[in-house]
């Protein structure tokens, strides 16, 4: 029987299976187009109710499988992570009130988060994490028939998972011209295989840090010892470096520590089995490096003038100062005494400040790359004072985790339009009307979001064979409608041959919303080629949003 210290223990190694394995999760996305990635949305899910469960020590079951969920819920991101969630909170109340919970116990709570995974999605297309968390299941529950044994039902549902992995390629043949498996479903195995180390062996698997986190471990511990020292700069070079100890060598490196104290000061030397990290402040870095040299070989070297560091540290610090911006205050909610709110979720100063102007009382940080989490777009909604609030998700990848705030407010009535993209956004919040009722506005908002369509200049984030064409990473994509339709060198030539490409005889107006990585004059240039090659009845406006990923959102009316 599993109870609350063994599911906790095995819901935490899940987590980290998934955390140390994000990257090569994130790398099976097959579309070239900059996006939250699946491993990471998956991870920051479940890190959710690591936060929480390790501070429990509950020992019934069902107890800490409400809490993993209540915490996953509201720490959703993406549509992976949703559904992530999703399945815990099925499986949640499959557990209920559950002390110790048996190998069928387990299977049926299971297969309840299956049920609501596949009714939160309009639409379930099979290949996909809800084809892996269904075939995991009916291959748990034939097996609790057999034998009831948590550990035996448990290996069962993660053989099930990876077999229907394996065949995801076959269901969804993009997948299958890429040559990879679901990223979402891969992601859920992980979770599964983590879960089965506790369950049947008893062991939680340790996170990992990835080669990145090594990196910034190493850096932060230099900072530190930097930071040590805060007084007048008596050498030039900051050198660091980390040496790899080899086995023959027998000296300490208590001697490494005495020479470099003898060539410059701010020394720090940090030792264990395999490695020794060094910092030391020197006017002389080949002596230092040397010295390192005769303990093994150098894994890691930097070396900084800090005197340069220093005049460019001041400049940078008396520009920061003259463009500080105050630190933004924290959400408090707000009584619903309006009738009706609206919240919208966007990336860049420029389109926060247009949101806000066209009434939005909250504009939530996210877009693309950064999918905001339900308890971010709840906080948003909690803090509109309106007894009714629209929420414009304006991505496709943010509506569920947008859906997932509705059951948690109580206090006001929560309508989440499914706007697609930033103009979609804009167009249905231009459509609003004060004058008449919620209902009509919500018909009118969604009528404007479908009569607009979107034009968006990106890079490739990767090498890839999208839309009949292969891609090379960082060429620019002009994408219609989130169909591929150019590959080009230039960000100003592609908005302008794909928006010359999206006018037609009905087009009215058309906004150019340029991102923080286009100059004003660029974006000046691609406004005034459009204006040369259209008619004269056609409005072009043109807005500095200050969106990252895309160079240009294009919207054609």
């Amino acid at each position: 029987m599993i109870n609350g210290i063994t599911l906790r223990d095995a819901i935490l190694s899940g987590a980290n299976n998934i955390c140390k394995n994000k990257k090569a999760v994130d790398e099976l996305n097959i579309f070239p187009v900059p996006d939250g990635d699946t491993g990471t949305n998956m991870s920051m899910t479940i890190t959710a109710a690591v936060r929480e469960l390790e501070k429990s020590q509950d020992t019934a079951a069902g107890s800490v499988a409400r809490q993993a969920a209540s915490a996953m819920l509201r720490g959703a991101r993406g549509n992976s992570g949703v559904i992530l969630s999703l399945l815990f909170r099925g499986f949640s109340k499959g557990l209920g009130e559950t002390v110790e919970a048996s190998g069928e116990d387990l299977v049926n709570a299971l297969g309840l988060g299956v049920d609501a995974a596949y009714k939160a999605v309009m639409t379930p297309t099979e290949g996909t994490i809800l084809t892996v968390a269904r075939v995991a299941y009916e291959k748990g529950r034939a097996a609790a028939a057999i034998d009831n044994d948590p550990a035996y039902v448990w290996a069962a549902v993660c053989m099930g998972a990876g077999a229907a992995l394996e065949e995801t390629p076959e269901l969804l043949p993009v997948l299958k011209k890429a040559g990879v498996v679901d990223a979402g479903g891969k992601g859920l195995c992980l979770i599964f295989e983590g879960m089965r180390s506790v369950i049947q062996d008893g062991v939680v698997i340790q996170a990992e840090k990835s080669q990145e986190e090594k990196a910034e471990e190493t850096a932060e511990f230099f900072r530190n010892a930097a930071a040590e020292f805060d007084q007048e700069i008596h050498f030039t070079y900051c050198t660091e470096f980390v040496v790899g100890r080899e086995e023959s060598c027998t000296r300490n490196p208590a001697e490494l520590r005495a020479y470099l104290e003898t060539i410059g000061d701010c020394v720090v030397v940090v030792d264990d089995e395999e490695i020794i990290k060094v910092h030391v402040h020197t006017e002389d870095p080949g002596k230092a490096l040397q010295e390192g040299l005769s303990f093994g070989q150098l894994l890691t070297v930097k070396v900084e003038n800090m005197k340069e560091q220093h005049r460019q540290a001041a400049e940078a610090n008396e520009a920061a100062k003259a463009a500080e911006k105050p630190a933004p205050a924290l959400l408090e909610p707000a009584e619903p005494t309006e009738e009706l709110g609206f919240v919208a979720v966007a990336a860049g100063d420029g389109l926060h400040t247009l949101f806000s102007d066209l009434g939005c009382s909250q504009v939530v940080s996210g877009g693309q790359t950064m999918n905001p989490s339900t308890q971010d777009i709840l906080a948003a909604v909690l803090a509109t004072p309106a007894k009714k609030v629209f929420v414009l998700p304006n991505n496709k990848n943010i509506i569920m985790a947008a859906e997932q705030t509705i059951p948690l407010v109580t206090d006001r009535e929560v309508v989440v339009l499914p706007t697609r993209t930033i103009p979609q956004g804009l167009s249905a919040m231009l459509a609003v009307d004060p004058d008449v009722s919620p209902e009509e506005n919500q018909q009118r908002m969604m009528d404007a979001a479908g009569a607009v369509a979107t034009g968006t200049v990106t890079f490739a984030a990767r090498d890839s064979e999208f839309g009949g064409h292969k891609i090379r990473q960082g060429e620019i994509m002009g994408l219609r409608n989130g169909k591929l339709e150019y590959i080009e060198k230039d960000p100003v030539h592609t908005c302008s041959k794909l928006t010359r490409a999206m006018v037609n005889r009905n087009t009215s107006f058309i906004t150019l919303i340029y991102g923080s990585d286009i100059t004003e004059a660029q974006a000046e240039d691609a406004c005034q080629r459009i204006r040369s090659k259209i008619s004269d009845d056609i409005e072009v406006t043109l807005i500095n949003g200050g969106q990252p990923v895309y160079y240009f959102i294009i919207s054609i009316e």
